[in-house]
């Protein structure tokens, strides 16, 4: 079966109408670009034909190169055309030489590839917001269809490389300033406006220019080699684990340097080593692993339809309850925010406000924006207006008789449509609905602090929780712009459960002789945003004791008890709040060590009668990043055999959206398996001979490595679910 195609219509004017086909995003399978490659021969042939217009399907041009080929040209499995053939012979020889002017009519978007063709026609028109950009980075890859030597020509130096480090993409308008596109018009005349001006171009009305030999952007010599060292300079300080971007900045200065037909070649080869490194495959697999989320077996494939979600009530106006409001209204959903009195209602609205005005300050929302989304938001001391809510948010403090009060309350005052969720991070959800009748609509929605940014939202099912209210809060959860997963009801669910072992791994490794700043560095070093014990500082000793307390009930064999956080908070030290954790505070929250802390990992010692390793106290790097994460792997191969998460690749999505793990890396699971089932079992294993229970493996772990297999390979029977 072919994928995509491209049709080509000759008017009475003269003007070959080639449209690309491929739904949803008309993306440019092989087939398609061999496709366009025909019709172009076919326009060039015929004496009917004097000019030619390219758009796409349905108002999309083109979403760009189809990505579910990536893996095709990764393992060898697709015959890619001849070296360069794509770039070179369809878009340069073909297209861009033609003796035949063409215009390409863009509507929706034009990313990467997309784009890529575009700018080889010899104009663009296009809608004023369309999307242009080339976002390639995002999948480690750099573009490969003359992008990096074209885009240069049309926008300058200094614009095509921050378009393409960022992925970012402009809209019409911004492209027709920027010179990418030559015109805006409506949707409805983009096509009869494109063959107009096609003609033009025979006619002489109207320029006819080849992008890649476009000079009257390009700096000199001297100001491009600055350009060239700024931006990687930048590429250095931002990201640098990655070496795609800077392979960037090389492939546009040889074009600049040696021109831009040696500027193509370049841009060739080095696609196709990136192409196959482990950067791209990573970031090709979270990019679909971030699709299929929403794909839940039994669950999205009875054919069931989201219901209509009219109004939402959030329970509690702290911290957490504000971010969800402010979530929910800035997607247009009505909100109801209830509280126990005046002032705290008030202090939860004017979270909520604050949250909009930083949107207004940043130039994200205009004034006029920021007033209507605000009135969404009313406020409630009582139940009295839940009695047309179509979903509430229940986001009080962890105390189990106040939520199980709440529920058997809305049980009460709410319809019995209403879906009944609760924001817990850690109590289990049918203690929850434990004094109410509804469990079929009961459900946990976990949003992650601060919940209007943080983009993970975790739907914790219980084994009574009906497919029909799963199926609705996927739909709120995408309409929110969250990315939803979908988990078993458990201690800590799917995130907090894999990532409890971090923090104690850490408090392990320095109660043992390692440095902690050295911990702290070495795993910044590796991706994550900041080091296990900043980030016991950012959230508060107070919420990762009771975290802590939670897993040391529930998994007491294999957690470790640390005293240093309890000795700390005795000194009334509580992490950023107080400006003293394992860190010092100044005024604008920079961070910097504090000796004092030895004096508490001294004490703990003393305590838990742990004396100092000579070997831990000289770790590597290496040895710090597998023993702090090797024990989060072992506790997302329980949450997967046990069946809590649906897939590893979800798991995987989990630890990069809720806890910054390196999407670059391909998340935890993704890893693992770089690292083999085998490596991994026998380093735990080894550990647990020294230090006990905390890094035995698991069972699920122990199978994998005996039969040589990857950890991410499905569960043939998950255990029945919670």
């Amino acid at each position: 079966m072919a994928k995509g195609t491209t049709t080509i219509d000759v008017g009475a004017d003269g003007v070959a109408l080639i449209t690309i086909i491929n739904p949803p995003v008309n993306s440019l399978s092989f087939d398609v670009l061999y496709s366009l490659k025909e019709s172009y021969d076919q326009a060039l042939r015929r004496d009917d034909v004097k000019a030619i217009v390219v758009t796409g399907a349905k108002g999309k041009f083109s979403g760009g190169f189809d990505i579910s080929a990536f893996g095709g040209v990764q393992t060898g499995k697709v015959d890619q055309p001849k070296p360069g053939y794509i770039s070179i012979d369809v878009l340069t020889d073909t297209v861009e030489a033609a003796r035949k002017p063409s215009v390409a009519a863009i509507d929706g978007l034009a990313l990467g590839g997309g784009l890529e063709v575009a700018m080889a026609c010899h104009a663009r028109i296009s809608t004023p917001t369309a999307q242009l950009g080339l976002p390639e980075l995002q999948l480690g890859i750099i573009p490969g269809f003359g992008g990096t030597q074209r885009l240069p020509r049309l926008v300058g130096i200094s614009k095509a490389l921050e378009m393409m480090l960022t992925s970012k993409p402009v809209k019409g308008t911004e492209a027709h300033g920027l010179g990418l596109v030559d015109s805006l018009v409506s949707p409805n005349e983009l096509v009869s406006s494109a063959r107009r001006w096609a003609l033009d171009m025979v006619e002489g009305k109207r320029p006819w220019v080849a992008s890649l030999y476009k000079t009257d952007k390009l700096d000199s010599f001297g100001e491009a080699r600055e350009i060239f060292k700024f931006g990687r300079a930048q590429v250095r300080r931002q990201a640098p684990n990655l070496q795609h971007p800077l392979v960037c900045i090389d492939v546009v200065e040889t074009g600049i340097i040696s021109g831009p037909r040696a500027g193509l070649w370049k841009e060739f080869e080095s696609f196709q080593e990136l192409v196959r490194s482990d950067t791209c495959k990573s970031l090709v697999h979270i990019f679909f692993a971030q699709r299929g989320t929403t794909k839940v077996p039994a669950v999205t494939d009875l054919g069931l339809k989201p219901r209509r979600v009219n109004k939402v009530a959030v329970i509690g106006g702290g911290l957490m309850g504000s971010g969800i409001a402010t979530a929910l209204v800035l997607s247009n959903y009505p909100v109801i925010l209830k509280e126990i009195n005046e002032k705290f209602l008030q202090a939860g609205l004017d979270r909520v406000k604050a949250n909009l005005q930083s949107r207004v300050k940043k130039g994200k929302m205009t004034q006029e924006k920021f007033e209507k989304t605000f009135s969404l938001l009313k406020g409630a001391l009582d139940y009295e207006s839940f009695r047309d809510v179509d979903m509430v948010i229940e986001a009080v403090i962890e105390n189990v008789s106040l939520k199980q009060q709440i529920f058997a309350d809305l049980e009460k005052y709410c319809p019995p449509h209403c879906i009944l969720a609760s924001n817990t991070s850690t109590i289990d959800l049918n203690l929850v609905g434990s004094k109410t009748r509804s469990h079929d609509r009961i459900i946990g929605a976990h949003f992650f602090s601060p919940a209007h940014i943080m983009p993970l939202l975790e739907i914790v099912r219980t084994n009574k929780t009906s497919p029909q209210v799963i199926v609705d809060l996927l739909d709120v959860g995408k309409k929110i712009r969250k990315t939803p997963v979908v988990v078993g009801n458990c201690t800590g669910f799917a995130v907090n459960r894999m990532f409890f072992p971090y923090t104690q791994a850490a408090l392990l490794l320095v109660e043992h002789g390692t440095d902690l700043y050295l911990i702290d560095k070495a795993v910044t070093k590796f991706g994550m945003p900041m080091g296990p014990f900043r980030l016991v500082d950012l959230v508060g000793f107070g919420v990762g004791v009771a975290t802590a307390m939670q897993f040391i009930e529930n998994f007491p064999e294999r957690t470790y008890k640390s005293m240093v956080i309890p000795l700390m908070q005795e000194d009334k030290r509580a992490g950023e709040t107080t400006r003293k954790g394992f860190y010092l505070y100044d005024d604008k929250r920079k961070a910097r060590p504090d000796p004092e802390v030895k004096k508490y990992i001294e004490k703990a010692r003393s305590i838990s009668g742990v004396s100092v390793d000579p070997k831990l106290a000289k770790l590597s790097e290496k040895d710090i990043i597998e023993m702090i994460f090797l024990p989060v792997v072992n506790e997302a191969c329980r949450v997967f055999a046990e069946g809590i998460a649906v897939k590893a690749a979800d798991l995987d999505i989990s630890s990069v959206m809720g806890m910054g793990f390196p999407p670059y890396r391909g998340g935890i699971m993704f890893w693992a398996d770089s690292l083999g089932s085998k490596y991994i079992y026998s380093r735990l294993e080894e550990w647990s001979k020294t230090f006990g229970g905390f890094f035995k493996p698991c069972a699920f772990l122990a199978e994998r490595a005996a039969a040589g297999a990857p950890l991410s390979a499905p569960v043939e029977q998950a255990k029945s679910r919670m």
